[in-house]
């Protein structure tokens, strides 16, 4: 798989959101993802990482994923967590 293919197929669960994703080992099964959406409102970490994983299930449980690592944001979250860093 590559990012896109990755990417796409969070896209579809979450048509609303901004996602980025990157193959952190380059073998093309290993990846990290950032996704921020709306729909992540009063979930917890745990909650909104279930959600992405629910995404992609498939192609972990055939092995075309190996990893994926996550961080989730609402829209606000991003905003103040972009704040911060630009500081």
């Amino acid at each position: 798989m590559d990012t896109e293919d990755v990417r796409t197929l969070i896209l579809q669960a979450f048509p609303d959101a901004s996602v980025e994703v990157q193959d952190f080992t380059g073998t093309g099964d290993h990846f990290q993802a950032m996704v921020v959406s709306e729909r992540f409102a009063g979930l917890t970490m745990i909650k909104q990482h279930k959600l992405v994983y629910q995404s992609v299930q498939n192609y972990i449980d055939d092995g075309r994923i190996h990893a994926l690592a996550l961080r989730t944001f609402t829209p606000e979250q991003w905003q103040r967590a972009s704040v911060q860093v630009e500081l």
